[in-house]
C-alpha cells in the first residue's frame, strides 16, 4: 500500500524554517547529510534573503556546541540541524549540557518516513526521544504531515513560554520522503535583503538604592555563583555586603567584591571572631568545596534567589530558601554593618596582594609586607615580569586584559580565574563558561558560538586536554565565516586538576606507581603549533607572563592561538604556597572595630 503523500518534503521544510524564523531563530548550524536536505535547501532560501545566517560544520557534535554558543551570546533560540543515525546522537553532549544551563538549543533531527522505520533502511533507528529527560519537549513530524504547530509548540518550551519551565533544548524530528531536492524549476532568491541581528551588548552593572536603615545589622555574605547576574552586585552594595563571585556570575566587579574569597572563609569561621551569619545566593555554585561546605552548615541560614524557574536543581533538593523577590531578600539578609563590610575588603586586598606577590615570583608575602599592601589593588600583570607563567597567573592576565566577550574552560581554568582573577571597579567584559555540567568538550565550538553570535572581540582560555577534546572545532569549511577568537590554550601536557584533587596525595604516596598520571594525568606530546597550522589558525608560543601580557594586547584579526607552556607538576606546591601567604597576610591585617 503506498504512503499518503501529503506535502512534498520541500513543502514542509519550507514550513518549517518559516516557522523558526518568526518565532525568532536568526542562527542555525547546519551538518551534511542527505535525509536532512530539504532543510537544508529551504535553509539557503531564507539565507539568500537575510532572514537567516547559516554556519556548516561536518562534525554533529561541534554543530551542536556552536549552536549552544550563538544561544548563549544572542540569549534568543539558535537551532542545529543533522541527518538521520548517528548524526543525531552526536548532539547528546550539548543538549545535556543546555539542559542544566537552561539555553534554548533547538535540535532538528531529519528522519525516514514511517514506512522505512524498523526496515533495516539505511541510517534508520529511533530517534524521538533519543534525549529522554534532557529536552522540553520533542515531537515527532510524520513525512507529509505540516509542521508549523509541533516547530511552535517547541520554540514555545524552548524559550521558557510553559509556566514553571525554565527554557531548554527541544528536538524536532522530522521525517521527509523522498523526493529531497527542491523542483527543476526553483532556485535560491535573487538580491537578498538586510540581515536583521541582535545587537551585540556589553556587560551590566546596575544600580539599587541603598537599604533602610531599618533593617538590622547582620554578619551575611552574598555568594555570586554562575549566571547571577549584575543583580548580584548591586544587591550586595546596596546592602553593605561582601560579594563573593564566581568569574562566570558576571557579577565579579564594584566596590564591594572579594577576589580570592575562598581562601578566606575559613577565616570567618564559626571559631572566628566575625562568623559569617547568614548567606544569600544568587545563580549557581559550581567552583570550589568552601563555598559548597559554607551552604551546607546547619547553623549558617541561607536563601536563593530565584525570580523564574531554573534548570540546575530539582526542587526540594537544596537546602536555601527559595525567595522570588528582592525585598524578601533584603529582609532575609539585613544590611552589613561597616565593620563588617571593612573585615572582608582589607582582607580580601591583603589576600590579592599576597596571591599577586607570589605568582610574581616575588618573596611569598610575609605578615608584615600584605598588611601595610592591605589597600593595594595590584593585579598579577602589574608585577609580571620575566615571572614563568602558572594556570592561576594565565587566569589573572587573560581576566584584566579581556574585553568584549570572555568564554572560561571548565576545570582549572575557571578555577583559576576564581582564585586568582582581581575584581574590576566596573565589568570589563560578558563572560560565560558552560556551568551546565561543567564538561570540557566542545569549548572550541562554543567559543566559536558565542564569537559569532555577539559579534565582537571573544577570548576563551582553556588547558590543553580541553583544547585537545575539541580541536576538530577549530575546522571551518571554506567560505565559512571567521570569528574574532582568541584562544589561550594553558598547555602543560596533561591534566592538571587532578593533581590538586585528593589523587595527588595518592600519586605523592607512590602506592600506585604511574597509574595516576597515566590514568588522570593523561599525558601527551601533541604539537599544538603544527595543529594550528593544519587547520589554518595563527599561532604564538609563550612561556612567560610579560610575553603573555603582550600577546593578549596584540590587534585581533579572524582567529589566534596563543600557548602557553607551563609545567604542571609543581603545581600543587604553588597553590599551598598561596594559601600559606595569603593566610599570612590576612593574620597582619588590623582587627576593625
Amino acid at each position: 500500500m503506498s504512503p499518503a503523500r501529503g506535502l512534498a518534503a520541500i513543502a514542509a521544510a519550507r514550513i518549517a524554517v518559516a516557522t523558526l524564523l518568526d518565532a525568532g531563530v536568526r542562527y542555525v548550524v547546519v551538518a551534511p547529510g542527505s535525509r536532512s536536505a530539504p532543510m537544508a535547501y529551504a535553509l539557503a532560501e531564507a539565507d539568500a534573503a537575510g532572514r537567516v545566517e547559516l554556519l556548516v560544520r561536518i562534525d554533529e557534535r561541534s554543530a551542536g556546541f556552536t549552536a549552544l554558543g550563538l544561544a548563549l551570546a544572542t540569549g534568543a533560540p539558535a537551532a542545529v540541524l543533522t541527518t538521520s543515525g548517528t548524526a543525531v546522537g552526536n548532539l547528546m553532549p550539548a543538549v545535556m549540557e543546555a539542559n542544566h544551563a537552561a539555553v534554548p538549543l533547538v535540535v532538528i533531527s531529519a528522519d525516514r518516513p514511517e514506512e522505512l522505520r524498523g526496515t533495516g533502511a539505511n541510517q534508520t533507528t529511533m530517534q524521538l526521544d533519543l534525549f529522554g529527560d534532557h529536552v522540553r519537549f520533542a515531537v515527532d513530524v510524520p513525512a507529509g504531515a505540516d509542521p508549523r504547530r509541533a516547530v511552535e509548540t517547541a520554540l514555545s518550551a524552548a524559550t521558557g513560554a510553559f509556566e514553571d519551565t525554565p527554557p531548554g533544548p527541544v528536538q524536532l524530528n522530522l521525517a521527509f520522503r523522498d523526493p529531497l531536492v527542491p523542483a527543476p524549476g526553483d532556485a535560491l532568491p535573487a538580491g537578498g535583503g538586510n540581515r536583521v541581528y541582535r545587537a551585540a551588548h556589553g556587560p551590566l552593572a546596575l544600580d539599587f538604592p541603598p537599604a533602610s536603615e531599618a533593617l538590622p545589622e547582620l554578619r551575611t555574605v552574598v555568594l555570586a555563583g554562575h549566571d547571577a547576574g549584575p543583580v548580584a552586585e548591586a544587591f550586595a552594595r546596596a546592602h553593605g555586603l561582601p560579594l563573593l563571585a564566581e568569574p562566570s556570575s558576571n557579577a565579579r566587579f564594584g566596590p564591594n567584591a572579594v577576589g580570592p574569597y575562598r581562601l578566606l572563609l575559613e577565616h570567618f569561621g564559626p571559631e572566628s571572631e566575625q562568623p559569617i551569619e547568614r548567606v544569600v545566593l544568587f545563580g549557581r555554585p559550581t567552583l570550589s568545596r568552601p563555598v559548597s561546605e559554607l551552604l551546607a552548615r546547619a547553623d549558617v541560614p541561607s536563601a536563593l534567589y530565584q525570580p523564574v524557574p531554573v534548570a540546575w536543581y530539582e526542587p526540594g533538593r537544596r537546602t536555601e530558601l527559595p525567595l522570588q523577590n528582592l525585598a524578601e531578600l533584603g529582609d532575609f539578609a539585613g544590611r552589613g554593618s561597616s565593620a563588617w563590610l571593612d573585615a572582608w575588603l582589607l582582607a580580601g586586598a591583603a589576600a590579592q596582594h599576597a596571591v599577586d606577590l607570589v605568582l610574581s615570583g616575588s618573596a611569598g608575602g610575609s605578615a608584615g609586607a600584605a598588611g601595610s599592601a592591605a589597600g593595594a589593588a595590584g593585579s598579577a600583570a602589574g608585577s609580571a615580569g620575566l615571572a614563568a607563567a602558572s594556570g592561576p597567573s594565565v587566569a589573572a592576565l587573560v581576566w584584566e586584559n579581556s574585553r568584549g566577550q570572555l568564554m572560561l574552560g571548565s576545570s582549572n581554568g575557571i578555577r583559576d580565574a576564581d582564585l586568582a582573577a582581581a575584581p574590576a571597579a566596573e565589568p570589563q567584559a560578558t563572560v560565560f563558561a558552560n556551568r551546565g555540567l561543567a564538561g570540557i568538550d566542545g569549548t572550541i565550538s562554543t567559543a566559536t558560538g558565542i564569537a559569532v553570535g555577539g559579534r565582537q572581540e571573544t577570548t576563551v582560555l582553556m588547558g590543553d586536554v580541553t583544547f585537545l577534546h575539541d580541536a576538530g572545532g577549530l575546522l571551518l569549511g571554506a567560505g565559512e565565516a571567521e570569528p574574532a577568537l582568541r584562544i589561550v590554550v594553558l598547555n602543560d601536557a596533561g591534566g592538571a586538576i587532578f593533581g590538586l584533587l585528593e589523587h595527588g596525595t595518592v600519586e605523592a604516596a607512590g602506592r600506585y606507581g604511574n597509574a595516576v598520571e597515566r590514568l588522570f594525568g593523561t599525558p601527551h606530546s601533541v604539537d599544538i603549533a603544527a595543529l594550528a597550522a593544519a587547520y589554518g589558525v595563527a599561532h604564538r608560543p609563550v612561556s612567560t607572563t610579560a610575553e603573555l601580557a603582550e600577546a593578549l594586547s596584540a590587534p585581533l584579526s579572524g582567529r589566534s592561538i596563543i600557548e602557553v607552556r607551563t609545567d604542571r607538576h609543581g603545581l600543587r606546591e604553588l597553590h599551598a604556597r598561596i594559601r600559606s601567604a595569603v593566610d599570612a597576610a590576612v593574620a597582619g591585617v588590623p582587627a576593625t572595630d
